[in-house]
């Protein structure tokens, strides 16, 4: 009778450490998601974080791009207009000559 007594005491035993081996593996998942959850999070946080400063840093490059060529622009302009200014400015006397010489 002493060993059915013990075996049934063994069994229960096992039983109510099954059972507390699945309350701390249920509690254990809840925490290794939970983290998964703020570890995904954070890394999502970071991607966009990076992703913003990289666009962010993309626009400042075309603006300086474009501040370049737009002096640049700006620049071959103005000799365009003092080299036609100079060209003009010669045909001036040789026109005022013209001028003069039809009038008198």
């Amino acid at each position: 009778m002493a060993e059915i007594s013990d075996a049934i005491a063994m069994i229960k035993k096992a039983e109510s450490d099954a059972e507390q081996l699945i309350i701390d593996s249920e509690s254990q998942s809840k925490d290794l998601i939970a983290e998964s959850k703020v570890n995904a999070e954070e890394i999502i946080s970071q991607a966009k974080q990076a992703a913003e400063e990289e666009a962010k840093n993309t626009v400042f490059d075309a603006e300086d791009k474009a501040k370049v060529e737009a002096e640049s622009i700006a620049k071959k302009s103005d000799e365009d207009v003092a080299a036609i200014k100079n060209a003009a400015m010669a045909n001036v006397d040789e026109a005022a000559s013209v001028i003069v010489k039809n009038i008198l």
